[in-house]
């Protein structure tokens, strides 16, 4: 056989879509890691394919925006330049300087922003400046002084749970944010945190020291929810059971509007839950509680009133007039707010929690049993004369380092004086410029992704972010092909291979969103984190992954070659090609593969691939020849059963050859005997170089 023809016999699977590095197997084991680890690892996958193509790495896997907000950045900057100087105006030794003093510190700062009017975030420290004074009625210095001395960052924390006037600030930033700017009444107490994270891990852990959760009980996660929230309350020292509020709501075309059908909040009801998690809008799906599904929560609230929620509204400020849960059930609220992803800020780590000061767990922690009060009063007695009385948020900060460093708890200065001008460049802004271009930036990459896609837009919802998107790959297949291509991908591939085909392939990134706690086969895709361009190549990257898996199915779907659904030409599986089916003579045969078990098998099987030999060369066999060749091709198989299949051709060659000389002339007896000689030589010769196996 030619080096040409061997290369063509080797078992190719056409069944499937091209191999790739990551092996079923090891996608198997790699579904139980992280999405966030997991993506890890495809990005190793993209850069490798970034080495040997031009293509570039696109990663739109992370939530981390590509844009920052600058106006309250160029101010915070600009007041550092302030705050030195009035530190050398104390004293000034050259590498040494005082601390700021608060008598004239206002009007210092005026005649600063006067001779430095040009300088950009003067115009914005201008606007700091008045509305605390203005709009807040603080004490001109007081505020100034609070700005000044924290940016330099040269004391404590004072008051440990958040700065005075910047706690006012940050407040009025989610009363207009999160609530639309029609708060409840009454007002909220805020905990500044190294982000919405340490928001996460301060708010498990104090609920349980203080007995409101327990170890086992029963919390509800509303899913697809951000993946920590899935992994703390599996952790050994909560090991909750975890409800699942699953966003199943489907389009009549079946798509997901990612909503939760009423029969799914219902489960709120249940009693035993002692704690509800959400991030709200959704993460991946970016879509918000619509008026029906927060009217049913605040109604099950009523039956349940000692049940606590968690919502996580990091991504509020992307639906236009959103409304959180702590507008609506302020009571039962802990409300966990990060300033990274509207303002670009990832690496500052500035997040808040925001509990109402008259709130239903701080009323629950008063009537435990006289056991666990007293617990309690011995674990925070060294904060004050009376434990008892000391709110659910504020045991959050001492509980936050371990109580006995209470006195040192809270976020870093510098970090809160950046995160109140974030907070006060959406009060400054009236005309909401700022978070109108953040919502086009997404929607418009959006756009880009569904025009590579080349499929409609969903239906219009007001309370989708667009932050992310959340994509499910069974939902298309069953819409484009049916059950039968479903059924072939599950039983073929893991749902993550789709995501190592497009990293290794196309050097494109993206998330798992079962990860998530979404559909098995979802997808997450951020709209944050690229250029509008680069959604468009996305989405084409895709839709050329997710055609090897239709043109794999619709060629295995054409071939009917036996059991296995195998291309027989191509050489996989046990089955010869069916009579019926041509075979174009330039094609090399495969070699036959051996019988499974005794001599008949052996026979019967050197008989078949005779039969598909001989039809290569029949085109030019003359009428007489066929005949011949058929008729010994019979008695080849008799004789094989008893005679070595080495035998049997050779008796067979010089017989087919006698017969077809007197049937046909000279010359196409000489064609034809050497065509059938060399079909059946080759093919039984093989044949019996194989043992049959001894089953």
């Amino acid at each position: 056989m030619t080096a040409h023809a061997k290369t063509l016999s080797k078992p190719v699977r056409t069944d499937l879509a091209s191999a790739l590095k990551t092996t079923r197997s090891r996608q198997k084991e790699m579904e139980q890691l992280s999405p966030f680890e997991l993506k890890d690892f495809l990005i190793n996958l993209a850069r490798d394919r970034q080495k040997i193509s031009t293509a570039t790495m696109l990663n739109a896997g992370r939530g981390n925006p590509n844009w920052i907000a600058t106006e309250p950045r160029e101010a915070f900057f600009l007041l550092g330049h302030f705050a030195m100087a009035e530190a050398r105006r104390v004293y000034d030794h050259g590498i040494m300087a005082g601390m700021p003093e608060k008598p004239g510190i206002a009007l210092r700062l005026r005649e600063f922003l006067l001779e430095n009017k040009n300088a950009p975030g003067a115009d914005f420290l201008g606007g700091v400046h008045q509305y605390g004074v203005k709009k807040k009625g603080f004490d001109a210095d007081a505020w100034i002084h609070e700005l000044v001395d924290s940016i330099i960052g040269d004391n404590y924390p004072v008051p440990d749970r958040m700065l005075v006037h910047t706690e006012q600030i940050v407040h009025d930033y989610l009363m207009k944010e999160m609530c639309d700017g029609r708060p409840p009444e009454g007002k909220f107490d805020l905990f500044a945190v190294e982000g919405g994270t340490a928001a996460m891990c301060y708010i498990f852990d104090t609920l349980q020291q203080n007995g409101l959760l327990k170890q086992g009980d029963k919390i509800a996660l509303f899913l697809p929810t951000f993946t920590p929230y899935i992994e703390i309350s599996h952790l050994e020292r909560f090991q909750f059971k975890i409800v699942p509020i699953n966003a199943s709501s489907l389009r009549a075309d079946g798509t997901h509007d990612w909503h939760y059908p009423p029969e799914e909040i219902a489960k709120l009801a249940d009693p035993k839950i002692k704690l509800a998690v959400t991030v709200n809008p959704s993460n991946p799906p970016s879509v918000a509680f619509n008026p029906m599904e927060m009217t049913q929560i605040v109604d099950i609230i009523k039956k349940n009133p000692d049940l606590i929620l968690v919502t996580d509204d990091v991504y509020g400020t992307f639906v236009p007039n959103f409304r959180s849960l702590m507008a609506e059930v302020p009571a039962n609220t802990i409300c966990v707010y990060s300033f990274s992803k509207n303002f670009g800020c990832t690496g500052w780590r500035l997040g808040v929690i925001a509990i109402h000061e008259q709130n239903r767990m701080d009323q629950r922690i008063a009537k435990l049993p006289g056991k666990e009060r007293k617990r309690l009063h011995q674990r925070y007695g060294a904060l004050t004369l009376e434990p008892e009385k000391l709110k659910l948020i504020d045991r959050m900060v001492a509980d936050s380092r371990d109580v006995a460093l209470n006195h040192t708890a809270g976020l870093s200065l510098p970090q809160q004086v950046q995160m109140a001008f974030f907070a006060l460049s959406h009060l400054l802004d009236l005309k909401d410029s700022y978070k109108h271009l953040t919502m086009k930036i997404v929607q418009d990459r959006r756009d880009a992704l569904w025009r590579g896609l080349g499929i409609p837009l969903p239906p219009e919802d007001k309370q989708r972010a667009w932050y992310y998107v959340e994509l499910d790959f069974m939902v298309w297949a069953q819409n484009s092909y049916g059950d039968k291509f479903c059924d072939y991908m599950r039983k073929n591939y893991e749902p993550v291979d789709f995501l190592f085909r497009l990293a290794e392939k196309s050097g494109v990134v993206l998330m798992d969103g079962g990860g998530f706690g979404g559909p098995p086969w979802s997808i997450r895709v951020s709209l944050a984190n690229l250029n509008e361009a680069d959604y468009a190549s996305i989405g084409q990257a895709m839709v050329e992954a997710a055609k090897e898996y239709v043109d794999a199915w619709q060629t295995g779907a054409k071939v009917h070659s036996g059991p296995r659904g195998v291309v027989p030409q191509l050489g996989v599986g046990a089955q010869p090609a069916p009579a019926d089916r041509k075979v174009a003579s330039n094609i090399a045969q495969p070699e036959p593969v051996a019988a499974t078990a005794g001599k008949r098998k052996k026979s019967a099987r050197a008989a078949a691939v005779w039969a598909a030999e001989v039809r290569v060369a029949e085109a030019d066999v003359p009428v007489p020849a066929k005949k011949a060749a058929k008729k010994a091709a019979k008695k080849a198989a008799k004789k094989t059963a008893d005679v070595p299949a080495k035998k049997a051709a050779k008796k067979a060659s010089k017989k087919a050859s006698k017969k077809t000389s007197k049937a046909t002339s000279k010359a196409a007896s000489k064609k034809t005997s050497k065509a059938v000689s060399k079909a059946l030589s080759k093919a039984f010769s093989k044949s019996s170089t194989k043992t049959p196996s001894k089953r």
